[in-house]
């Protein structure tokens, strides 16, 4: 064995976000972690760097209540949301906030947008569900802006974020800048309706029902808004992690798919 190999700090086996492993002087950092994971985690004020855990993900799938197939089972990885950044955010990241804030500032709507996050080279402004159509029609019109295509919404739903459960998240291209921004927008269980921004970006339109369809986030003044993947009489959204893997009955086939702990033995 070479001398270089001799002299490797050991691997700690403490899965993080960053990698499958990490070197020992990393596992005191991701032993944190998993504490915050493990404690309530409570809502942070808007504008908070601090990093915010809202459960864990259990296997590959975080399936609950059906049997795990994937070979995962045993994975336990954090789900942790990432703080917010701090100016600069650097490069045009600076430009679009600023256009933004410029705007909002001339119509009093400073607070519409709660945070702004940077995370692995791409930028995110949360949104307030109550102002999404200005802020988005405001992203679409101004010169400085120019995200003239919204290539959908994507649902997500955390069961674990109290008061946040399903969260929206749209992708806009600016072609006349060569950019692109996200704005990600929350609602909880108990309220799962956010506003419509089909008469913006028309595109919207059946990403909007597919997202109603998937999680149950209702689009409010959305032109038509039926499901488009599953039967109009479907209980439930299947994408929500609350819905089961297994056992649904096929009714346009006469059949039923067991769940996947009982298609055959993994022994």
């Amino acid at each position: 064995m070479s001398e270089e190999k001799k002299d490797a700090p050991p691997v700690a086996a403490v899965p993080t976000d960053h990698s499958p492993t990490v070197r020992q002087d990393r596992a005191q950092e991701s032993t944190a972690r998993e504490d915050k994971v493990r404690a309530p985690a409570d809502l942070l004020a808007p504008g908070s760097t601090e990093e915010r855990a809202v459960g864990a993900r259990r296997g590959m799938f975080g399936a609950a209540g059906t049997g795990d197939t994937s070979g995962y089972g045993g994975l336990v990885a954090p789900i942790v949301f990432p703080g917010s950044s701090q100016r600069p955010y650097g490069g045009w990241f600076d430009e679009v906030a600023d256009a933004l804030v410029t705007r909002l500032e001339a119509t009093d709507l400073v607070r519409a947008i709660e945070r702004v996050v940077v995370h692995r080279g791409e930028i995110t402004f949360h949104v307030r569900r109550e102002d999404l159509p200005f802020v988005a029609q405001m992203l679409r019109d101004d010169d400085k802006l120019r995200f003239e295509f919204c290539s959908g919404v994507s649902g997500v739903n955390y069961p674990a974020d109290e008061g946040r459960e399903l969260h929206a998240v749209y992708h806009l291209l600016s072609m006349t800048h060569n950019r692109r921004i996200r704005l990600e927008v929350t609602a909880p269980d108990s309220d799962p309706h956010i506003p419509s921004i089909v008469s913006i970006y028309p595109t919207n339109d059946w990403h909007e029902r597919e997202t109603w369809d998937m999680f149950g986030i209702v689009f409010d003044g959305h032109p038509a808004l039926t499901r488009i993947l599953m039967p109009d009489d479907w209980p439930g959204h299947p994408q929500r992690k609350d819905y089961p893997l297994g056992g649904i009955p096929v009714e346009y086939k006469g059949g039923s798919i067991p769940p996947p702990d009982e298609r055959r033995s993994y022994s």
